[in-house]
């Protein structure tokens, strides 16, 4: 951070301002003495700055093992496909038969819940290209050509925005929502918007809340269709997460009992529409991301205590969730064991997807400099070097 202040050539005072900050706050984060720990705090900082908040992760080349060779390869050649294709015009790249394409779908699905960045990166790009000549060559096929589109595009805004190709994920949402709009679907419109928000919220809460107010709206009169009612409820999420990071308490609690009462009018648990997941303990993952980024620090355990967490059938959903609690408990001091271990949890479930994550490596960070001598231990140090944090952090050297 203080490298790219110095870069724009702002000093503390002018930075601070900016974000809405004392200079004593920014001096301590640059330091290393306070740790960053909420979106709203990143996200001013970084529009002070005019720089994307991803601009505050570290480097490929600088985090030993993330990402891998392979993952920033497939990273470029997903820009290439979103460079490359259009829908509608044939790419002329060969295709296989369609049950060949569909069994990679599946594939790409099941690597998305896993947050196998690096594996997605290998399938995305290739059905992207055949995908897209399917849908001109063989018109027979266009609906589940264009939901496998809407995959892959998927797939694609959570690699760049994961791995760090600014303005990517943006692309490829929009991209996702033109297939949604072929489909004609009400319910993929919903998802879509929500995918936007997902990919882009960081770069303006207010325009990702209107968007998902709005497109709440548009879904109401189809909300006897029950993959509509959960991507609504996603939909209510995002605009509760999108209020919490512009520090709006009342607005994201009126948002997350919508989304608990569409979680009622389901016949399942967990809904399976679009691999989002929404249901009541889905409610209690993001309740307890909300009352995070709201500053309740370790009270948010007593929330993710009610959350049925094995119910959602997701390796990288239950990888933030213990991410999200993680980092709540470590910064209390009797708990920050606890909460090491969840974030351990979470990295073996889900490396890439914690490794890419600057808050956790934020709140490690911030352990590794605080520990006393015998605090911490071999399991906190490993954990700060395989995310990337230089050990001379450390107090201890």
């Amino acid at each position: 951070m203080r490298e790219i202040r110095n870069w724009r050539n702002q000093s503390l005072e002018v930075v601070a301002g900016l974000a809405g900050i004392s200079f004593g706050h920014l001096g301590r984060i640059e330091r290393g003495e306070k740790p960053l720990t909420t979106r709203s705090t990143m996200e001013a900082l970084a529009r002070a700055l005019r720089v994307a908040p991803s601009e505050f992760d570290g480097r490929p080349w600088e985090v030993p093992g993330w990402p891998d060779p392979k993952a920033h390869a497939g990273l470029v050649a997903v820009e290439e496909a979103l460079d490359s294709f259009e829908l509608g015009e044939d790419p002329g790249v060969p295709t296989r038969p369609w049950p060949q394409v569909s069994a990679d779908l599946d594939l790409l699905a099941d690597r998305i819940q896993h947050a196998d960045y690096a594996g997605q990166g290998e399938l995305t790009p290739v059905l992207l290209g055949e995908l897209h000549a399917l849908y001109v060559r063989e018109p027979q096929l266009r609906t589940p050509v264009l939901l496998g589109l809407v995959k892959a595009y998927s797939s694609a805004v959570w690699i760049t925005k994961r791995i760090g190709g600014r303005g990517l994920s943006l692309l490829a949402a929009k991209a996702a929502r033109q297939c949604a709009l072929e489909l004609g679907s009400p319910a993929w419109l919903g998802y879509t918007a929500w995918l936007r928000g997902d990919a882009t919220g960081a770069l303006s809460r207010p325009h990702q809340y209107q968007r998902a107010v709005r497109m709440v709206d548009e879904l109401s009169p189809h909300l006897n269709d029950p993959e509509v009612v959960q991507s609504a409820g996603m939909l209510h999420l995002s605009a509760a997460l999108a209020a919490a990071v512009q520090a709006d308490r009342d607005t994201a609690a009126t948002h997350i009992e919508e989304a608990t009462a569409l979680a009622g009018r389901m016949d399942l648990e967990v809904g399976t529409f679009g691999g989002l997941w929404f249901g009541v303990p889905n409610v209690g993952v993001w309740a307890t991301t909300i009352g995070l980024e709201l500053g309740d620090g370790a009270k948010v355990a007593e929330t993710a205590r009610g959350v049925r967490i094995a119910a959602i059938p997701s390796t990288s959903r239950h990888a933030e969730f213990y991410c999200e609690v993680g980092r709540a408990l470590m910064g209390e001091p009797k708990q920050r064991d606890t909460g090491l271990q969840l974030v351990l949890t979470a990295e073996k479930l889900a490396p890439q997807r914690v490794r890419a994550d600057v808050l956790v490596r934020e709140a490690v960070a911030h352990q590794l400099r605080t520990a006393r001598r015998d605090a911490g231990g071999r399991e906190l140090r490993g954990l700060a070097w395989r995310l990337g944090i230089a050990p001379e952090f450390s107090p201890n050297g």
